[in-house]
């Protein structure tokens, strides 16, 4: 009898082999990622197939939400022929397994290595075996995977990504490739053609405005710290390569609901992947809310696939401005201050014209239009999310 690697490896001999790029992620990809609620000790075969259940059965995945992503952990050592063995006590059916019961679902399925000789939190990574990971992946049904940058001594960020980059052409099935080297090497330099997204900045927190520094420059390490370093990238993200900002924080229990809102608006502005990273389970109804926004989920998915920029600061009030697919705009309007302020916009000043319509896509209905100006109350650390059209967006 063949155990699972080796039916899984033999899966991969009958399959055609193709050598182009494949069309993946003409938007952002969306979906869950194990990593910023249950880390490495928290995985496990139940869990993901839950979280599978849930993404179901709280309507995500009918917002758009496709990929159950497994962080780090799931791995713990090599076989005698050197293909990567899953933890059995954790997933004792195997990765291909969990793979079939969440395309069972009518969902995708992703996992994780690493681009060096182990992986952040030490186990088992891909540099040396990147051809026979990428098998064995396409082989299980993989979807996605992220690759991380740990542990990778004198690598070359470009080489090594592009090398397994190579390796899952060669394996044959259509598979999102997400690049986690943190920024470190500038890959919106070069990496439109070797992943479909790549990571800006290091890893989110789970908390609001916190900056932390790595090598002497800002790394991240909050919502506000990750979105500022988004700023100068907007030209080089689009249909099938992606900036990354990292994964949401919706719904992790730290956030204030309108922290929530703001954080889940800014990177869909921002045309951002969507990973959520809570609890899919036991979110509440107002997480479940923001997550499933389908107004301010449009922005994210919208074809054109545009960055928003931030054209102007004034005492804590942000303004980003994001043209949409058909000539319609999005205006999100954030308050990173800690006090509620006083809104009295004149569109002109952001080269917005009279005449559109406006519909504040958090209350779900239609504001006025730009032949006034724009006058609210925004509390801190809120955001007002506006599309504006000629026609009315319902």
């Amino acid at each position: 009898m063949l155990t699972a690697m080796q039916f899984c490896i033999a899966l991969f001999f009958v399959r055609p082999v193709h050598a182009q790029k494949f069309d993946l992620a003409a938007t952002p990809p969306m979906g869950w990622n194990s990593w910023n609620k249950f880390a490495c000790d928290g995985i496990n075969e139940t869990v993901i197939r839950q979280m599978a259940d849930a993404l179901v059965s709280t309507g995500m995945r009918d917002a758009g939400y496709q990929y159950i992503v497994i962080d780090d952990c799931w791995q713990v050592s090599r076989d005698s022929a050197g293909n990567i063995v899953a933890d059995a006590i954790k997933f004792p059916h195997g990765i291909k397994a969990l793979a079939d019961y969440i395309h069972g679902k009518g969902l995708k399925f992703g996992i994780y290595t690493c681009a060096g000789r182990k992986t952040c939190a030490g186990r088992p990574a891909s540099e040396g075996y990147e051809w026979q990971d990428a098998r064995q992946y396409a082989a299980c049904g993989v979807d996605y995977l992220k690759e991380d940058w740990c542990n990778t001594g004198t690598q070359n960020a470009q080489s090594a990504y592009t090398l397994m980059r190579d390796a899952l052409y060669k394996a044959g099935r259509p598979i999102v490739f997400s690049l986690c080297e943190w920024g470190s090497n500038k890959p919106w330099h070069w990496a439109a053609d070797v992943g479909h997204l790549w990571r800006t900045c290091g890893d989110i927190g789970n908390n609001w405005s916190y900056m932390e520094a790595g090598n002497g420059n800002a790394y991240g390490g909050s919502v506000i710290g990750n979105l500022d370093l988004q700023r100068g990238l907007e030209e080089f993200a689009g249909p099938g390569h992606w900036n990354d900002p990292d994964m949401l924080e919706v719904g992790n229990g730290v956030l204030s609901v309108e922290e929530e809102r703001s954080h889940f608006s800014l990177w869909c502005m921002l045309a951002a992947p969507l990973m959520a990273g809570n609890d899919l389970r036991s979110m509440s109804a107002e997480t479940r809310a923001v997550l499933t926004n389908k107004e301010v989920l449009q922005l994210d998915q919208d074809p054109l696939g545009r960055q928003a920029s931030a054209v102007s600061i004034r005492e804590d009030l942000e303004v980003f401005v994001k043209p949409l697919q058909g000539g319609d705009t999005a205006v999100c309007l954030f308050n990173r201050g800690d006090q509620p302020k006083k809104l009295d916009l004149a569109w002109k000043d952001y080269k917005i014209g009279g005449g559109l319509r406006m519909r504040d896509l958090w209350k779900h209905q239609d504001a006025g239009s730009t032949d006034t100006p724009y006058r609210a109350t925004i509390g801190r650390h809120e955001v007002i999310v506006l599309r504006l059209s000629k026609a009315v967006h319902g």
